[in-house]
C-alpha cells in the first residue's frame, strides 16, 4: 500500500499579516511587556529585518496591534447599531449587545486598551493611544444620547460608559459572559429615566 506525504502548504500571508496576527494573539493573552520580540518573530516565522522594515520597532508593532483591536471594536459596535435599526432607545442599548458578542468570544480576556495602558508608563504614547481608543464607546454613546433627545447627553453617556466598563471588568474577572445581560438591563433603566421628559 502506497502512502503519500502531504507537504505543508506555505503561509501565503505577508510578513506584516503574520506579525500582526501573532502579536494580537500573544499581546492580548499574555500582555505587551511579558511577550518578547524574539518570541513574536519565531512564532510568526518572520525575520527581524521584516519587523523593523514594517513597524520600525516593538512599539510600532504595539501601536498596530491596538489599532487593529480598535477596528474590531468599531466594527462590533457598528454591527450592533445596524441590528438595532432606527429606534433611539435600542441604539443606545446596542453598545451592550456589542459587549455580549465580545464576552462570548472564546479568547475574551478583558479590555485590551485598559491592559495596554496599565502596562505603560504614565503619559507614554501607548497609554495615550490606548486611552483614546478606550474612550470611543463613550463618544458613540454621547452622540446616540444627543440623537435620542436626552436632556443631558454627556451625563447619560458617562453613566452608560460606567456600566459598560463595569461589565467589561466583571466579565473578565468573574468569567461571566452573561453579565452583558445585566449591563443592558441597567443601561435600560438609565436610558428610560433620561428620555422620560
Amino acid at each position: 500500500m502506497e502512502t503519500t506525504t502531504m507537504s505543508k502548504r506555505p503561509d501565503s500571508r505577508s510578513p506584516r499579516e503574520r506579525l500582526l496576527e501573532t502579536a494580537n494573539r500573544l499581546f492580548y493573552a499574555e500582555g505587551i511587556h511579558t511577550v518578547g520580540i524574539d518570541r513574536i518573530l519565531k512564532e510568526a516565522g518572520v525575520a527581524k529585518a521584516s519587523l523593523y522594515k514594517t513597524f520600525g520597532n516593538k512599539e510600532g508593532l504595539v501601536k498596530a496591534y491596538l489599532e487593529g483591536r480598535h477596528q474590531r471594536q468599531v466594527a462590533r459596535i457598528q454591527a450592533a447599531l445596524d441590528r438595532a435599526g432606527s429606534d433611539p432607545r435600542e441604539r443606545l442599548l446596542a453598545i451592550f449587545d456589542a459587549q455580549a458578542t465580545l464576552f462570548a468570544e472564546r479568547d475574551f480576556r478583558g479590555c485590551p486598551f485598559a491592559a495596554a495602558a496599565a502596562e505603560e508608563r504614565t503619559g507614554g504614547e501607548i497609554e495615550v493611544m490606548a486611552a483614546g481608543y478606550r474612550n470611543y464607546p463613550r463618544e458613540v454613546l454621547r452622540e446616540l444620547a444627543e440623537a435620542a433627545g436626552a436632556t443631558d447627553p454627556g451625563t447619560l453617556a458617562r453613566q452608560l460608559h460606567l456600566v459598560y466598563d463595569g461589565a467589561l471588568h466583571a466579565a473578565r474577572m468573574d468569567h461571566d459572559p452573561e453579565v452583558a445581560v445585566l449591563a443592558r438591563a441597567t443601561g435600560a433603566v438609565l436610558v428610560d429615566a433620561a428620555l422620560a421628559h
